[in-house]
């Protein structure tokens, strides 16, 4: 069976299950033509197919974002130095191709320009509005509040609430109280989220008890995945149910990111597993990627799929809790893609924590960056 065949060669050397997508609240590329820039970026004709169906872009499209937001990404840090204290946040905008930095000083305008972003001036500092993030998450949240995050364009920290919870008295307390914390504005949600845990399937990448999730990457001596699938000390199965190691450290919720030992004859490789329908990718370091570009997942569930990164340091309001510093993304996810994947081009970028929605109507997901679970634990990422 084909499905059961990408298993055998792909988890049993632990060809680590990821993608290039993220996923919602839930606890649970190519190189064109010679002589461009995205010419240097490794890709297959189904990573290029993938972004064209997710992300509605032509193939030539689809080559060029990846070159645009390889160097949007490289760019970054460099632009936010030279913003200094006046630093408001970035975002990769798709419309132009580049790099767009807030800065509330017009006098560092000039020398982020020469960095090679463009700007726009805003209200407040990045500073002011992660503080206004830590005040809120002080605050204990309803069910009808989903989640809130930092919002660089706009200059304010977002408060999403459930549309069918809009006039719950406990979520007026809560927005109210969020408006005294700092700049604050209210967005609808559609659902609430929750978690992409499943139950127990035949043929799935790795099993906790009755829960089945999927791997996220690679790191020396194991493998990263999220927190809400396993306890420190739980034994993990693979999918040929032999046992694979046990979860070393796990946290969930208030974070959501585990790493679990690898031995008894099974191994690690720096890949995320394209389970057939994409050729399996070479992982080569863990740079993040902006607001605004393009990322693609996968998980066991719903294998591959594409969208973009909508915000950074989300907090997202789980029933078990709320989990901080979360990237939210418009790519979908379902029950059994937990831990799963996030990759933005041979960059890897989270594990799958979790969303609304599915991959047959749309939603959104949420991810754990990675470079927060290596440094937590001590962990290097196994790298190609």
């Amino acid at each position: 069976m084909r499905h059961a065949t990408v298993l055998r060669t792909g988890l049993s050397a632990l060809l680590v299950l990821g993608a290039w997508a993220a996923v919602g609240p839930s606890s649970a590329t190519a190189a064109p033509a010679s002589g461009s820039a995205s010419a240097e970026l490794p890709a297959s004709p189904a990573l290029l197919s993938a972004m064209q169906r997710d992300l509605g872009l032509t193939e030539s499209q689809a080559r060029t974002r990846l070159a645009e937001e390889k160097a949007a990404t490289a760019l970054e840090p460099k632009a936010q130095r030279a913003a200094g204290s006046a630093y408001g946040g970035s975002w990769f905008d798709a419309s132009t191709g580049r790099l767009t930095v807030a800065v509330t000083d017009a006098g560092k305008a000039a020398a982020v320009r020469a960095a090679g972003a463009d700007t726009r001036i805003v209200e407040h500092s990045a500073a002011r509005l992660d503080a206004t993030m830590k005040r809120i998450d002080a605050l204990t949240a309803p069910a009808g509040v989903a989640s809130w995050r930092v919002d660089p364009a706009s200059s304010r920290v977002v408060v999403n609430v459930v549309d069918s919870a809009q006039g719950d008295n406990d979520v007026r307390a809560f927005v109210a109280k969020a408006r005294k914390a700092g700049p604050v504005t209210v967005e609808r949600t559609a659902e609430a989220p929750q978690t992409f845990a499943a139950g127990t399937v035949g043929g799935d990448p790795y099993y906790t008890g009755n829960v089945r999730c999927s791997i996220g990457f690679s790191v020396h001596g194991g493998f990263v995945t999220a927190g809400h699938c396993g306890r420190a000390g739980q034994q993990v199965r693979g999918w040929d149910n032999t046992y694979i190691g046990n979860f070393q450290g796990s946290s969930f919720p208030g974070d959501d990111y585990a790493w679990v030992n690898v031995g008894s004859g099974w191994w690690t490789v720096p890949v995320v597993l394209g389970w057939g329908t994409v050729p399996d990718q070479l992982v080569r370091g863990s740079n993040e990627a902006p607001i605004g570009a393009s990322i693609c997942r996968s998980g066991s569930t719903t294998r591959w799929h594409c969208g973009r990164v909508l915000a950074k340091n989300e907090t997202v309001n789980y029933s078990q809790g709320a989990v901080h510093q979360m990237t939210k993304t418009s790519v979908c996810a379902q029950g059994g893609d937990s831990g799963g994947s996030f990759i933005s081009g041979d960059q890897a970028q989270g594990v799958t924590s979790g969303g609304w929605g599915n991959c047959s109507s749309g939603g959104e997901t949420w991810y754990q960056p990675v470079n927060e679970i290596l440094n937590r634990y001590g962990l290097r990422l196994h790298t190609a």
